[in-house]
């Protein structure tokens, strides 16, 4: 009876039941079968048809997020020694949060997150897990959608040749990402699968590479890089280490801990991988953030030494600063504007799951549902990126508390519930780490939340950035 009250709507509106399973004998389907020499899949109300490559592609699209454009204004802040120290040890910890989430779902044969929530918790844990998958993926879409709203202005007057914004309606970024939302993102975020999305996050992938690409070159260009510093002034060790041992260097860790956030889309890529198995899937996870890794630490090493102490905490502004018109960065801002539009309906995806699973978890799939949830969602995010001037405090608030606990808490939380006790008891070494990660959850919460009450007082904006 509680296996049935517990997979009651597992992922309806996410996965249909296409092949007509009854609900009681999807429910055993999913449990683990005693070996009688065959293989079952693990999970048998969907045959997943994704490639590993296009598996890689989304999840890379999912951590990819606004916070690259911040990372060497993070350098700038710690240093390239130190920044790198910290990069690694983030990765490291997002692949550890991947495994603790697949082997919690392996357990219990459960693919979604909220569910894992339950299984954990009862619904207030369902709920939790919800609510904060949908404020922060909100808050995502949001930055995503503000980097439109004041970058594709500037491109389009760039490429018009004015010198400044003549109060046209296509000048208007309002005007511009109701329009990018209704004719880009609105058809992508209709797709019945997330696996369908892997050609435009590929796309959205090399855009980024191409952004990568064209920093490097440009960086001898500039007055103020790293290059020009060292031919005027004495060369020592702490021009490259920088080292700000204080507020400004532990208010980037939570910066860097952003960077990573994936976890929502890992269990729905898991349900559509083909051949899915945990192995299958953590390698996925580690190509993943090991393609992340590099991209991230080539973006802030290159922007930082193009700019060193005049780097700001978005990129693309500084280099506007110094040539608005200039073709090559101008290509690089169209090349970002693409790659964060096509990233959004891959972080609606969790986001309609969460409100199925909360809303309606026994109901099948149904096309106006889906098609109403995004466009409801659009609209909410649509209207917030027009109305709120500056929405860097409310999502501030929001990215500290919601992807601490989607990296650290909630994965911890789940591996010490959902793992039996017989099997792994409680003073056992993974139980006792998943014990010490989640504990380092709530730090780098505490941490967020007082840095940015800090900010408020003071007045101060010491980081950038964001997922």
């Amino acid at each position: 009876m509680e296996l049935q009250k517990l997979s009651n709507g597992l992922h309806h509106g996410f996965v249909p039941f296409e092949d007509g399973i009854p609900q009681a004998e999807e429910e055993e389907e999913m449990l683990p079968h005693k070996s009688d020499g065959t293989k079952k899949p693990q999970f048998t109300d969907f045959e997943g048809k994704t490639s590993f490559g296009m598996s890689v592609f989304n999840l890379s699209n999912a951590i990819m997020g606004s916070g690259i454009l911040g990372l060497s204004y993070a350098m700038s802040n710690t240093g390239i020694v130190l920044f790198i120290i910290l990069l690694i040890c983030i990765a490291c910890l997002s692949s550890y949060s991947v495994h603790l989430l697949l082997k919690s779902a392996g357990v219990v044969g459960i693919r979604a997150y909220e569910q894992l929530g339950y299984r954990a918790f009862g619904h207030p844990g369902k709920i939790a897990a919800g609510v904060i998958i949908t404020f922060h993926n909100i808050g995502a879409m949001s930055s995503y959608l503000f980097i439109v709203k004041y970058e594709l202005p500037l491109v389009i007057q760039a490429f018009l040749g004015l010198s400044s914004n003549t109060g046209e309606w296509f000048l208007n970024g309002n005007y511009l990402i109701i329009i990018v939302s209704v004719c880009i993102i609105l058809p992508l975020a209709l797709m019945r699968q997330l696996g369908y999305l892997g050609y435009t996050s590929g796309f959205s992938l090399t855009c980024m590479v191409f952004f990568l690409s064209s920093v490097k070159p440009v960086w001898h260009n500039y007055p103020h890089s790293l290059v020009s510093f060292l031919k005027h002034y004495s060369c020592d060790a702490s021009n490259f280490s920088y080292p700000l041992y204080g507020f400004q260097t532990a208010y980037t860790i939570p910066i860097l801990a952003f960077a990573f956030v994936c976890h929502p889309e890992v269990l729905p890529i898991y349900t559509e991988l083909k051949n899915a198995t945990k192995r299958r899937m953590q390698g996925i996870a580690n190509v993943s953030i090991m393609g992340m890794f590099v991209m991230y630490l080539l973006t802030a090493i290159f922007g930082y030494l193009t700019f060193y102490v005049n780097t700001e905490s978005e990129l693309l502004h500084t280099y506007s600063k110094v040539d608005p018109l200039d073709t090559l960065i101008l290509c690089v801002r169209v090349a970002v504007l693409v790659a964060v539009t096509l990233t959004v309906p891959v972080v609606l995806f969790p986001i309609r799951r969460a409100i199925l699973q909360l809303l309606f978890p026994a109901k099948p799939f149904h096309w106006a549902r889906h098609i109403t949830i995004a466009l409801c969602l659009l609209f909410v995010v649509n209207v917030l990126v027009i109305l709120v001037p500056n929405i860097r405090d409310i999502f501030g608030i929001i990215g500290a508390t919601t992807a601490p606990s989607l990296i650290f808490i909630l994965p911890g939380l789940f591996y010490i519930r959902i793992v039996p006790t017989e099997q792994e008891p409680m003073k056992s070494r993974p139980k006792i780490t998943a014990a010490c990660f989640t504990a380092m959850g709530f730090i780098f919460m505490s941490m967020s939340l007082t840095f940015i009450i800090i900010d408020w007082t003071t007045g101060e904006k010491r980081a950038g950035g964001g997922h």
